[in-house]
């Protein structure tokens, strides 16, 4: 079959979606891999996996009404052009208007996967400010336009739908809503480490973008609390900071946090692997998540994981097996769990040997892909 894979970032194709394009094609299948952010470098690492990559245009952020019907009518023709069997699409806006597109040149098979339903329906300590109200308010009446044309839609956790869906009544094909879970990694990459020698310091490591949804205000409050009675505890932050986020961490917050020497900051960096390697504990404080990749990354390593009882991080830890679920936006209980960890160093390493089981049984690409081909009906 033809079939086209239409995301944003030329990245999430080539970084998450290599082991299911590469499964496509053994299975002898044409790949079209559709990406509106990239390089000729992404394009060329796209290539390599075997699928034919396709530009096209469409602003991931932002809502210009005028904008998206011009990029959604573009998208059309060049996905007529092609004449596929099947359009699965990823992320919110591909999702909306990728599902538009494929059903105005009449692809027999539409589907689309919502990996999280993003920041606007995201509930945090404060009520949404007027612009996310806003922006709610389209993505729901957007949703409300594509997801009944879609033949199947795809959550990753069984949050998203009764959130989404059955809150504010959005019909669609009910008997095709399916929960995948995690999309997976690749165990051969993200091998288990043992930890062999747990002694002082015990280093804390939180993964994602420093904004207060993932939780990185939460962190940082909690880091002062454990620092101020264990004080050569480590804590280590990787991720990128986006200063055009009112709810960002500032770089001038985080310089004055360097200083005071609560925290070690690497940036964003591209061997993930070897920081939680190097860490003992994972934490993710997160508000809500599809399933977040990062801490399957940790469980797969064979690391405990410290995260909130919220959408998509709930599916990632059995509380008292592989780490805990602590209250969302609390930082007094989440420093609680990192002082049990440094109190009770032995069991970083049998929760984290629990985290490797869960990864092995729930995360394994291989088996996600599997699932999912077989929920693209192929």
């Amino acid at each position: 079959m033809k079939i086209v894979i239409l995301g944003t970032i030329a990245y999430s194709l080539y970084g998450f979606r290599a082991d299911l394009i590469k499964e496509l094609i053994k299975q002898q299948h044409t790949v079209y891999a559709f990406t509106s952010e990239y390089t000729s470098d992404e394009l060329k690492k796209i290539e390599a996996l075997g699928a034919v990559p396709v530009t096209y245009e469409l602003k991931r952020g932002g809502l210009n009404p005028l904008s998206d019907i011009k990029a959604t009518y573009l998208l059309s023709r060049k996905i007529k052009g092609l004449a596929p069997d099947i359009v699965f699409s990823y992320f919110s806006k591909p999702v909306v208007f990728g599902t538009l597109a494929a059903k105005m040149v009449k692809v027999p098979k539409v589907i689309g996967m919502l990996e999280g339903l993003g920041y606007a329906f995201t509930d945090g300590p404060t009520a949404l400010d007027k612009k996310a109200k806003l922006v709610k308010k389209i993505q729901v009446f957007l949703y409300k336009i594509a997801l009944p044309q879609l033949d199947k839609v795809i959550f990753l956790n069984p949050d998203d739908p009764r959130d989404l869906l059955d809150k504010y009544s959005i019909k669609v094909k009910e008997v095709e809503v399916e929960v995948l879970g995690g999309i997976g990694l690749n165990l051969e990459y993200y091998q288990y480490q043992s930890i062999k020698d747990i002694k002082p310091p015990i280093n804390f490591l939180f993964i994602g973008r420093l904004l207060k949804e993932k939780g990185i205000h939460d962190f940082i409050a909690a880091v002062k609390k454990v620092k101020n009675k264990y004080p050569e505890t480590q804590c280590t932050i990787l991720g990128e900071i986006d200063v055009s986020n009112p709810g960002a961490l500032q770089p001038s917050e985080l310089d004055d946090l360097i200083a005071l020497n609560l925290v070690n900051y690497a940036g964003q960096v591209d061997n993930v692997k070897d920081w939680i390697a190097r860490s003992h504990v994972f934490v993710l404080p997160s508000y809500r998540e599809g399933v977040p990749r990062s801490t399957q990354e940790a469980m797969a390593i064979g690391r405990a994981v410290i995260t909130t009882d919220v959408p998509g991080c709930r599916e990632t830890v059995v509380d008292g097996v592989n780490g805990f679920l602590v209250e969302r936006w609390n930082p007094q209980a989440l420093a609680e769990k990192m002082i049990y960890f440094i109190e009770h160093p032995e069991k970083i390493k049998e929760m984290g040997d629990e985290s490797y089981r869960i990864a092995q049984e729930k995360f394994d690409a291989d088996k996600v892909n599997k699932r999912l081909i077989n929920m693209l009906g192929l």
